[in-house]
């Protein structure tokens, strides 16, 4: 709903994957201390990862550029990474909202994203 959306987007979020067992008591103390709202993801779930998409733009260059060698690679890899445009991020940012809306409407089988 646009209501539930205008809330979402003007609320803090973290996002966070795996946090060592040790450590989930310590930060869960510092984020309710700190008023920090943290969205739980499923372990695998790279319908709400919006990384996923940059790393599928990486493998995309390197799979494009056919390096020859480690340097090569690595070289196209820190390019490619340097290429990304602000805005594809902010969109992938955006996105959250509507990827998490498909999730639950798939009932977690997976979405377009």
């Amino acid at each position: 709903p646009p209501r539930a959306h205008a809330r979402l987007k003007s609320c803090l979020l973290f996002y966070r994957r795996h946090i060592p067992t040790l450590e989930i008591k310590r930060a869960k103390s510092w984020f309710q201390t700190n008023r920090i709202q943290v969205m739980e993801w499923p372990i695998q779930s790279p319908d709400l990862n919006p990384i996923e998409n940059l790393w599928a733009d990486i493998k995309n260059a390197v799979h494009e550029a056919k390096p020859r060698n480690a340097e090569e690679l690595w070289n196209i890899v820190q390019l490619s990474w340097a290429a990304i445009p602000v805005d594809r991020c902010q969109k992938l940012v955006d996105s959250i909202y509507h990827r998490c809306e498909a999730v639950i409407r798939n009932r977690g089988y997976a979405t377009k994203y």
